[in-house]
């Protein structure tokens, strides 16, 4: 008990360290080749040298290949403490890279200077993904610092490539370094939450994005009866596929929302004028199916309710998946790694964790997919890809602590 508090006592001291941490981060813009950069090297470059200085029994840069890049590959890093116990050791993966800042009037400030405002930081990045980085490297060095053993093993892992399909991060690390984890160890990804730090994501839901070609005859508008009016072909179809929330309508409480969604989006420009009819129009559905319905059978669905309405209105429609993940095998809300975390968010705050499932995809789900139970976990205000992102200094101190329990074995086991 008294160790531990110790330890608390240096993470709370460390409000000028993150501050420069997050600083030094954001200024090394790591973007990848898709998003217009060559690459997360400089970023990597400086936690390596963070790495080494708390002396990892392992440091392993690990290179994924990857011509368009700086010198011709992308960096992941794997580092590993040995701890004294046999217990199942820890391991906290986090990424480097970031995405593009977006419209700049929208920003207060310079989006890769930092800015700091109270216990507010801004910049890109700093939420997504420096604050995982931040908070799980700190609960560390707070213990390693203290002169205290180290009683799990932990292990950091920093890969590329995340905010673009993680060819070159995680699933290039677990394709040819999957021997490092095993099934037992307790796997944490901090990329996702919500502000009370309560939330403990263990399942994502299947993602489908649907292209529907509705093709027509042009014509004058003032002679209707002479073409084939796709819009109005469209506007039948979509509220047809009103159909998908009945026949796919199981409710799953582990999810918010807890029911499969169907909704229409983008829609592709027709015709430039409003005196002719138009013969073609294009839009998207965006389905997130909870796992118990497979991808095939909401694509078949969706490719019947459309043969309806062609036979119906006389146009041809085709249907086209643009994308599609199907959904990992879930982590137990039972397992070792969400009782650990529900444990050590109690021991830290006095709040109970609660597994939940979400629409979105993560990197966790690339664990989860090869057998390696993970969970998904950080304290956040969500602003990740916004303008202004931000995240606070309280709380990376919080989840600092948090990895501290889990490193040290020393959580509340009683989290019903």
């Amino acid at each position: 008990m008294t160790d531990l508090i110790s330890v608390f006592d240096r993470i709370d001291g460390y409000r000028d360290e993150i501050i420069q941490l997050q600083r030094n981060l954001t200024a090394r813009v790591a973007l990848g080749p898709d998003n217009g950069g060559r690459g997360e090297h400089e970023k990597t470059a400086y936690i390596n040298s963070l790495l080494e200085t708390l002396k990892p029994d392992i440091l392993h840069e690990v290179k994924a290949p990857d011509k368009r890049a700086h010198n011709g590959y992308r960096p992941n890093l794997i580092a590993k403490w040995e701890g004294r116990q046999k217990a199942p050791m820890v391991w906290v993966l986090s990424h480097s890279d970031i995405v593009p800042p977006g419209d700049l009037s929208l920003w207060e400030t310079d989006p890769y200077e930092l800015m700091v405002d109270g216990d507010r930081i801004v910049g890109r990045g700093v939420e997504d993904n420096q604050h995982g980085f931040v908070s799980s490297y700190l609960g560390l060095k707070a213990i390693l610092d203290s002169g205290q053993p180290l009683k799990r093993s932990v292990g950091l892992v920093i890969v590329a490539d995340e905010e673009t399909g993680s060819d070159y991060g995680l699933r290039y690390v677990l394709r040819h370094h999957k021997a490092y984890f095993r099934p037992e160890d307790l796997i944490i990804v901090p990329d996702a939450g919500n502000e009370e730090g309560t939330m403990i994501e263990v399942a994502e839901k299947s993602m489908l994005w649907l292209k529907f070609v509705v093709t027509g005859r042009q014509c004058h508008a003032s002679t209707p009866h002479k073409g084939k009016n796709s819009l109005s072909g469209t506007a039948k179809l979509i509220l047809a596929l009103e159909e998908l929330n009945d026949r796919f309508d199981l409710i799953d409480p582990l999810f918010r929302p807890s029911q499969s969604t169907f909704a229409p989006t983008k829609s592709e420009g027709n015709v430039p004028n409003v005196n002719t009819i138009p013969g073609k129009n294009i839009f998207y559905v965006d389905c997130r199916l909870l796992p118990q319905y497979s991808v095939d059978e909401v694509l078949s669905a969706s490719r019947e309710i459309a043969a309806s309405i062609s036979s119906e209105t006389d146009l041809q429609i085709e249907v086209e998946p643009v994308h599609r993940q199907d959904a990992a095998p879930p982590t137990s809300p039972n397992a070792p790694v969400v009782e650990a975390l529900a444990g050590s968010i109690k021991r830290v705050t006095g709040r109970q964790g609660k597994a939940m499932g979400i629409g979105g995809g993560t990197v966790a789900a690339f664990f989860r997919k090869e057998g390696l139970p993970a969970a998904v976990w950080s304290t956040c205000p969500d602003s990740a890809h916004q303008p202004n992102e931000y995240c606070l200094i309280p709380d990376i101190i919080t989840d600092a602590k948090i990895f501290a329990c889990l490193y040290q074995g020393e959580y509340d086991r009683d989290t019903t």
